[in-house]
C-alpha cells in the first residue's frame, strides 16, 4: 500500500461481506431449495454501473486544492476465468505543473466477476519518477488461495491462504455500490494488497449532503481504518460517501496518509 491516488481508490472499496441486501431487495427467509433434478440457471447480480459508465475525479493533497485527475471506467464486460466479468480500469495522474515537479502515472485494474461479484484478479502498474512497477493479485476462489506478483527492479512471487471473501481495492469499491446501508453496521472486511492480508474495519454513518465539483448529493458516510492480520493499525482515518440514488455513485473518497490527506471528488460523470 505505497502508491497515493491508487491506494486513496482502494481503501475506499469494501467487499460484499456485509450483510446488506442487494438494493431493491427485502429482507426475507431463503426461498425453498429447487426439487432434486431440477437445473437452476445462474443469475448475474443486479449492478447499478454499465459498460461505458466514466467517473471523473479531482484528486487534492493537504495543502494543494486539486493535485491531479483520476479517471475510473467501465470498459467492458468479457468472459474471465471460466465465468463473466466486468473489467474496471482506474487511472491516476497529477496537474502538468506538479508532474514538472515529479512525474507520476498509475493505472488500477480488475475483474469483478459478474455473478459473484468477487474479484477475479487485480492489478497495479505505477510510474514514481524513473521507477516502474507492475503488480498483479489473482485469486483461486475453489482453493482460496491468492497469488501474487510483484514486478520492477526484481520480481516476486508469493501465495497464501485468503479467507473467501478476499478483494482487492478497485472490486471492492464496485461490489460496494450493489449494497443498501443501515446505519450504525459495523464490519471487518479482508482485503489482498501488495501481497499482504489486510483488514478493512468499517462503519456504516447516516446520510450526509455532500458538495462535489459534480454537484450537492445526499450520500451514505463510510468509515474506517485499516489493520494488518496481527491487529496493528496501518491507515486511519479512510472514507467514502456513495450516493443515495439509483446510480449509487462513490462521489468522495479521501485517505490520511502517512504523506498527507488525499481526497478524490467527483467532478464529472459519463
Amino acid at each position: 500500500m505505497r502508491f497515493p491516488v491508487a491506494a486513496a481508490l482502494g481503501l475506499t472499496a469494501l467487499v460484499p461481506l456485509m450483510v446488506f441486501p442487494v438494493e431493491g431487495q427485502s429482507r426475507r427467509p431463503a426461498s425453498p431449495p429447487p426439487a432434486r433434478g431440477r437445473a437452476v440457471p445462474r443469475a448475474e447480480a443486479a449492478a447499478p454501473f454499465k459498460v461505458g459508465e466514466t467517473l471523473t475525479y479531482d484528486v487534492s493533497w493537504s495543502s494543494i486544492l486539486v493535485a491531479g485527475t483520476a479517471i475510473v471506467s467501465v470498459k467492458e464486460k468479457k468472459t474471465s476465468f471460466n465465468s463473466t466479468a466486468h473489467y474496471i480500469v482506474a487511472e491516476g495522474r497529477p496537474l502538468p505543473l506538479v508532474a514538472r515537479l515529479y512525474s507520476l502515472y498509475y493505472k488500477m485494474d480488475a475483474l469483478l466477476d459478474s455473478y459473484t461479484l468477487l474479484s477475479q484478479r487485480g492489478s497495479l502498474y505505477a510510474e514514481e519518477g524513473n521507477d516502474r512497477r507492475t503488480a498483479t493479485t489473482r485469486f483461486d476462489r475453489p482453493a482460496r488461495r491468492v497469488f501474487f506478483e510483484d514486478q520492477s527492479d526484481t520480481t516476486t512471487k508469493l501465495d497464501y491462504v485468503a479467507p473467501p471473501e478476499t478483494q482487492d481495492g478497485l472490486s471492492t469499491l464496485y461490489a460496494l455500490r450493489t449494497k443498501t446501508f443501515r446505519a450504525g453496521d459495523h464490519v471487518t472486511i479482508p482485503v489482498a494488497d501488495s501481497g499482504s492480508l489486510y483488514n478493512l474495519q468499517l462503519t456504516v454513518g447516516g446520510l450526509e449532503r455532500v458538495k462535489v465539483p459534480a454537484g450537492d448529493t445526499t450520500a451514505w458516510s463510510i468509515k474506517g481504518s485499516i489493520t494488518d492480520t496481527g491487529g496493528q493499525p496501518v491507515w486511519n482515518n479512510i472514507a467514502v460517501w456513495i450516493s443515495n440514488d439509483a446510480r449509487r455513485l462513490p462521489v468522495k473518497m479521501q485517505a490520511d496518509l502517512p504523506v498527507g490527506s488525499f481526497v478524490l471528488a467527483l467532478r464529472e460523470v459519463r
